[in-house]
């Protein structure tokens, strides 16, 4: 996740509009808004049913969707600022993992206008955020299919009770769609679990003279008449309250490191300086972050800062960042960009099966600004770590950062105590064997989903020592635990 200025404290926690397409192509259908909840049905020996109305994480019920698995998203969104007006089709490819009747997509706000499943018309309805679709004929478990979904309206923000407003943010010159634990829901139709992980294709279309940046790689932008189109790409899986897009005036710096798109942006809301050169040095602390983790596991680098009085967070959108300007504003800050850029590998590349895992984002984020504050010479490892044990207080203590509940999922506990589980872990192992296990954690799980209890397997294997205690002490525990000590 994100980091949020709270207190002089950092916590992290975006926006578009499109159809809809699951596996394979379709072609728009007429509207029908009449549908009614599906019932199950046999056709021969198979019996078709509902998917579920959620991804069954236990934190968030009514998150994502169950029955089906979402390969690629093709989100086309045109929006006037000026209007505050978003046109959308949005175009997904995927498999059904049972035999389904009906399935649901995850959507706030936005007017459907039609639906295709494989081509044909599909029947749909609407039951708050949920969107519900009824193809004409059963989607047979394991076999691909493409939805189309034609949409448009007034997108705005969602209100939830962890981070605040997330999703779509209209603003004096453009929009900001970003937000953890959900925001894409604002302004495309979407499974909006990170359990789902999918490649996108975004072309977000915008009155002439602005900027509309996306995740990915930059394809290009066309401009016809007085509207100009922004394409991007993401070829690497990515969870979809990842997904952003930014639409403003901005400062626009590019460039390729190492044979990868680098392409980063300022709003010229903000005076240039510490913004801009803590941005430039994003490739420079990717580069040190890939020594300690692995190689760097996207197709592209980048970063954008915002001014919003309503973002007071950074994000790790994926391959691009989105940073509060307020993280600037006592100077150059790349202990931010470290912990963004950390998440590109934990958070981004790994990501959490279940929302309780954050730690595992969080925790392994933050032990990354400790690490960078070493390597460019502010403060120890070790003495970071002694001045968080000392110092923090005892709700850090009574919040287990494995288990925080929803109200603390970005609580100090799952940042601080985190990073301390994490260097609790080095101690107890010893440096080559600590090192070994964030590579290997890297490689083996990159661009996949993870758990706590795969972590500590993990941790186990590669160090050869028993470390359940350990975690259990440091994640589960409601009392301060000992200072770690060499196993």
């Amino acid at each position: 996740m994100a980091l949020a200025l709270r207190g002089g404290r950092r916590r992290l926690g975006l926006l578009l509009s499109g159809t809809l397409l699951i596996a394979g192509c379709g072609s728009a259908g007429a509207e029908r808004t009449d549908a009614t909840t599906a019932q199950p049905t046999r056709t021969s020996s198979r019996s078709f049913g509902p998917g579920a109305a959620g991804a069954g994480d236990p934190y968030f019920p009514s998150y994502g969707n169950g029955g089906y698995d979402v390969a690629h998203y093709t989100v086309q969104v045109r929006y006037d600022p000026a209007k505050n007006r978003l046109t959308g089709t949005t175009t997904l490819r995927a498999t059904a993992t049972e035999d389904l009747s009906s399935f649901n997509l995850d959507l706030a706000g936005l007017t459907v206008r039609s639906v295709t499943v494989n081509g044909t018309r599909a029947s749909h309805a609407r039951t708050d955020n949920e969107l519900a679709i009824t193809p004409a004929t059963g989607l047979t478990a394991g076999n691909g299919f493409v939805a189309e979904i034609r949409y448009d309206g007034e997108p705005a923000a969602l209100d939830n009770d962890v981070l605040g407003k997330g999703g779509w943010l209209h603003t004096s010159d453009g929009a900001i769609a970003l937000g953890q634990p959900e925001s894409a829901s604002t302004w495309f139709p979407v499974n909006d679990h990170p359990s789902d992980k999918a490649t996108y294709d975004f072309e977000i279309t915008v009155p002439k003279g602005l900027t509309a940046v996306s995740n990915g790689v930059p394809k290009g932008r066309t401009t016809k008449g007085d509207w100009t189109t922004w394409s991007w790409s993401e070829g690497a899986p990515m969870a979809s309250y990842l997904s952003t897009v930014v639409i403003g005036k901005f400062r626009v710096t590019t460039g390729e490191h190492k044979g990868r798109p680098v392409y980063s942006a300022v709003t010229t809301k903000v005076a240039g300086g510490a913004p801009d050169r803590s941005i430039a040095r994003t490739t420079e602390v990717a580069d040190y972050l890939e020594s300690v983790f692995g190689p760097y596991p996207f197709d592209a680098y980048g970063g954008v800062v915002v001014a919003d009085d309503r973002i007071r967070y950074a994000l790790e959108t994926q391959s691009r960042p989105v940073y509060a300007a307020s993280f600037f504003r006592q100077g150059e800050n790349t202990g931010v960009v470290a912990h963004e850029l950390a998440h590109q590998w934990f958070g981004n590349s790994v990501t959490l099966q279940k929302w309780q895992d954050i730690w595992l984002n969080e925790g392994l984020a933050t032990y990354a600004e400790w690490l960078w504050a070493e390597h460019s010479g502010q403060s120890t490892v070790q003495h970071t770590f002694d001045q968080q044990y000392a110092s923090a207080p005892g709700q850090v203590w009574r919040t287990p950062p494995g288990k925080p509940g929803v109200a603390n999922l970005f609580s100090r506990s799952v940042y601080d105590r985190g990073g301390m589980t994490v260097h609790a872990l080095r101690v107890a192992v010893g440096d080559s064997a600590f090192f070994d296990i964030l590579r290997t954690w890297a490689a083996e799980k990159k661009n996949g989903n993870a758990t706590t209890a795969e972590f500590v397997d993990l941790a186990e294997r590669v160090s050869h020592k028993k470390l359940r205690k350990l975690f259990d002490a440091w994640l589960y525990d409601t009392d301060r635990p000992p200072a770690p000590k060499p196993l």
